[in-house]
Parts: C-alpha cells; structure tokens; sequence
C-alpha cells in the first residue's frame, strides 16, 4: 500500500521490558504523564504532504452515511491487496496456519474480505475523528456494561482484554462508562500518529506511549481507571512464554496475570466487531474471568489467548491478521514468514 495509507498493525499494546521484581515495586500514586494530543507547524513538512491527501480524503467521507464512505474504505482496501505483497503473504500465512480446517478456496475469500473490511476500518477511523459525538454515539452498542458497573460500585479495578481487530478503536468510547487509558506505539509518520489518537481520545479516553513501561500502568490502575489491555502481538521470546493460539505453540506475553495479580484487577473480556452495511460497531463486554490468576504463567497465557481466539472465531475477517502473529518459533522450529 502507498507509504499514506494507514498502517494494519497500530496497536496499543502493553511493553514489557520489566522484570516482575520491577513491575511489582513500589508506584507512588502521583497520575500517570499521559499523552498530550499536539499538531504543529512542522506537520506542513513536504514529508507528510501524502498523509495530508490521505486525511483530507477520510474528513471528507466523515460527514457521509457509513455505508457511503465504507464503499470508499472498501477500495481502499483492494487497493492495499492489490499492492502490498508483504502483508498479503503475512495474512495468507496466518489463515493458511489457523484455520487448516478451510479449503484453499475458502481461505482465499476469507483473505480477500479481511482486505476489504481493513479498508472499510480506515474510513471508519476518519467518521471516529471527526463526526459528530452524537452521532457517533447513535453508531456503537455497548452489551454487557453491567459487568463493568458491578466492579465499578464495589471500588474494584479493572483491566479489559481486547483482541486486535480491526474495530479496536472504537472501544475508547467505553470512557464515556467508565474512566479508561490505555497504551499505543507511536507509527513513523507523526501526522498519522495524530490522527488516530484524536479519534481515540474522543471520549476521554487516556493514552500512554509503550516506551514509558509498566509503572504507569499500575499508577492508573491504583486510582481507579481501567486498562485496556491488548495483548495478541509477538514481542520475542525474552520475555514470552509459549501458549496455543489458535492451536499453535505462539510467544505470549505474560503481562496480563502479573498486572492482575500486583494490581488485584479484575479481567473483563471485550470484544469491537463492525458491524455490517452502515451499522457502526457493537462492543460486548463478558463477565469477568474467575480464578485468574493462577500461579501458573503458562496456564494463564493459555487461558488468555483461548478467550481471545472465542472472540476472533465469531468475525475471523476482522482480525488484524496482517501481523507476524507467529515470529517466534520455538527452538529449531522455523519462521513461517521465510
């Protein structure tokens, strides 16, 4: 795809470059330094001047039906297949290794609608930014609130697990129910690193960057304001542990028990899908999961990427399936992505 298009794989997962000696010391509980929204002159660089056609294009389909600009998004989406090879073999490499059950042919539709709803994600990215709240609100459907207000009432803290799909953004709107931040890796181009914060911060959702660690992580979750957590990246196998994802042995981040644990957090599971034509977006938040942690990382990453792959099995095209899900590989064991 052209260096202006979105990039699939903006995230706002957790570092864990911490020992667990690090992460469970002593935090005072002065606020986490979130982010700071910050558009400047120097974003009239020549060097952004793509990203600016990229933007005015999507504040342009923001005053439109959803349906109208997610038929924009969808060509923005075949054109992404048509041209990025890479990602297009990283996709056709997951599908290919999580669902040995589909025909080739069957794998190939499912890879081409994945494109296409990436597409329409971007549009929709442009009508999360700049429509209006109203309207915005009128397009998403909170299920399950209740489990977040039961914790809320009895003082409890909370961290929501997230699957990275393509509607993860729109989950921020949760702020608007419950005092919420969460952590983001900045992309290359600034410009863009604009753009999608404003539309996650709509609501009052809170960001920190990934590069500040753990610390204000737990800072956050003392005074009350929900993490909201997504895991499902292949950071190396330092820090990792191998859980079945999907049935295969995959490099999993431990973070989620330990936060848990040292924080005394509940986990409640919450899953973005689009939802279909001009819909919008549903969010159901489950209830929350019982005996976690164990005392067993292994078990918990299990436990943690089982409810992940449940929420992902229901709309499998929305998944971010562009990431190198599988990286790392354990000993002797080849990258699927050679």
């Amino acid at each position: 795809m052209p260096a202006a298009s979105l990039p699939p794989d903006y995230d706002i997962s957790v570092n864990t470059h911490k020992t667990s000696d690090e992460i469970a010391a002593p935090v005072t509980m002065r606020s986490p330094e979130f982010y700071t929204l910050r558009l400047d002159a120097s974003y009239l660089r020549f060097r952004y001047w793509s990203t600016w056609l990229l933007l005015a294009l999507l504040r342009a389909c923001a005053p439109l039906p959803l349906r109208a600009s997610r038929a924009v998004g969808a060509l923005l989406g075949w054109s992404f297949f048509l041209v990025n090879g890479k990602r297009r073999r990283i996709a056709r490499v997951n599908l290919r290794l999580c669902f040995p059950e589909l025909a080739a042919r069957e794998r190939r539709s499912l890879l081409r609608r994945h494109f296409v709803a990436t597409g329409k994600s971007y549009a929709d990215l442009g009508f999360l930014a700049w429509a209006a709240p109203a309207r915005i609100e009128r397009k998403i459907r909170v299920l399950g609130l209740e489990h977040l207000r039961a914790v809320q009432e009895r003082g409890g803290r909370v961290i929501l697990l997230v699957p990275h799909c393509l509607g993860v953004n729109f989950g921020s709107i949760i702020a608007k129910h419950y005092p919420v931040f969460s952590m983001f890796k900045p992309p290359r181009d600034a410009l863009l690193n604009w753009f999608i914060n404003k539309g996650r911060m709509r609501f009052g959702a809170r960001l920190l960057t990934r590069k500040q660690g753990m610390r204000p992580v737990l800072r956050g979750l003392r005074q009350g304001i929900a993490f909201y957590y997504i895991p499902d990246e292949d950071f190396g196998p330092k820090r990792s542990v191998f859980a079945p994802f999907f049935g295969i042995p995959t490099a999993t981040l431990p973070t989620l028990a330990r936060l848990a644990a040292i924080a005394d957090a509940v986990v409640i599971p919450l899953f973005v899908r689009m939802l279909p034509g001009g819909g919008g977006y549903e969010m159901l938040l489950s209830p929350p999961l019982q005996d976690f942690p164990s005392d067993d990382p292994v078990v918990d990453a299990t436990r943690m990427n089982h409810v992940l792959e449940a929420s992902i099995r229901k709309v499998p095209e929305q998944y971010m399936w562009t990431l190198k899900l599988f990286k790392t590989r354990p000993v002797n064991v080849p990258s699927p992505y050679r």
